[in-house]
């Protein structure tokens, strides 16, 4: 059965997880990247332990610890008054809690990682320059038509293709995604152009009404990452479009000194609108099935797209080890270990978009309750997300 071949829709960091976990289980994997070369946009992400767990499943430990940047505390400030609202030593308490550690990685290397590791295969076939047209499928498998004509068959496919994915479409039919309001501007700096006042090792949050900024070093601590997050109605759609420098300083006039002079720092920013989509319990449909963003975008506020997707790959694959073949019932066990626990991560997401953008009372409150100490807010109460999956049991 190990012959066969699986088809995915998208070399982005769920497509290639994807196809090293089946590539790694004896499958004939071939990944279509509608663009002109595999590549991710330029942007800091954070990896919770959850991801950790899977790099040490999948084998990436050492090359994903080369590039990443493992910070000290994760901090949260208040945007208008500099106040700390939380401060979490997230190095101690990841790894004595959960066994794995909570780190940042440039996404461009995250993705390097696992281009790296897929091409090491013999059996996984690249091809750029492929965005898929239709697909059609019967009992025998897939075929998929690509927009210049190619044609390519396999025993089965999987739509790794985004928050716009076409295969979805096909699958779900639920029109286009929901826009949050938000826009974010991000920007990467060399380290050593950001002054020592400004610069600060951790992950550092600073929330505000409709507005948030976070920093934290990438690539060892050679890069700084910048991600200015703010209520906009001017908006293009896209993760490589310039943002409007002028809205942005308004938006963040009235925020702390340190705030506006990080800002100030970036002359070009590139902006993209944030987007998820309702959950929903069934993304498969016979030999197709979603993974990542095409089955469950989310927002961004829990720094889990990217942990979800390769958690999604890793489950994918121990679905299929146990069906013996048959795709069908191994894409509806995935979906259903799998939906309630992307669920959950989508919805709260959206409600720590509220929490870091509050305002009036609810500002005052979130502060009160987040420096008490006595509540299981941020990482303390995360336990739930951060223990991650146990591919060897996650269908026991």
């Amino acid at each position: 059965m190990k012959e066969q071949t699986v088809l995915i829709c998208g070399g982005g960091i769920g497509g290639l997880a994807a196809a090293l976990v089946l590539a790694r289980q004896g499958y004939r994997v071939e990944v279509f990247e509608q663009s002109d070369a595999f590549r991710e946009i330029g942007a800091g992400i954070q990896i919770g332990p959850n991801a950790f767990r899977m790099f040490e499943h999948l084998g990436l430990t050492r090359a994903i610890d080369h590039v990443a940047y493992y910070p000290g505390n994760l901090c949260m400030r208040d945007v208008r008054t500099g106040e700390v609202v939380t401060r979490v030593p997230v190095s101690a308490t990841a790894q004595g809690t959960y066994g794995y550690p909570y780190g940042v990685i440039y996404r461009v290397d995250l993705h390097s990682v696992l281009l790296e590791a897929c091409a090491a295969q013999p059996s996984v076939g690249l091809y750029t320059h492929a965005k898929l047209e239709r697909f059609a499928q019967d009992g025998d498998g897939v075929t998929v038509t690509l927009a210049d004509g190619r044609k390519f068959q396999g025993a089965a496919l999987i739509g790794a293709d985004g928050l716009w994915s076409a295969v979805r479409q096909e699958i779900v039919a639920d029109g286009a995604p929901r826009v949050s309001g938000h826009v974010a501007y991000r920007a990467v700096l060399p380290a050593s152009e950001v002054p020592k006042h400004l610069f600060s090792p951790d992950v550092v949050l600073w929330g505000g009404e409709k507005t948030h900024l976070v920093h934290y070093p990438l690539r060892r601590g050679e890069l700084f990452n910048l991600v200015a997050v703010f209520h906009s109605s001017l908006y293009e759609e896209g993760w490589n479009v310039f943002g409007d420098p002028h809205e942005l300083h308004e938006r963040f006039a009235d925020a702390v000194g340190p705030v506006r002079e990080l800002l100030g720092k970036i002359e070009t920013w590139k902006m993209w609108v944030l987007c998820d989509r309702e959950p929903v319990k069934n993304w498969s449909q016979g030999r197709v099935t979603l993974l990542g963003d095409a089955a469950h975008p989310m927002l961004q506020y829990l720094a889990q797209g990217a942990c979800m997707a390769i958690e999604d790959a890793v489950v994918l694959g121990a679905a299929l080890e146990r069906a013996h073949g048959d795709f069908a019932g191994a894409f509806l066990e995935y979906q259903r270990v799998r939906c309630l626990r992307t669920a959950r991560v989508q919805l709260t997401s959206r409600f720590y978009g509220d929490i870091y953008h509050a305002s009036g009372v609810t500002r005052e409150l979130r502060n009160q309750l987040f420096q008490s100490g006595t509540e299981s807010a941020g990482f303390a109460g995360l336990k739930w997300l951060y223990e991650g999956v146990d591919p060897n049991s996650v269908f026991a």
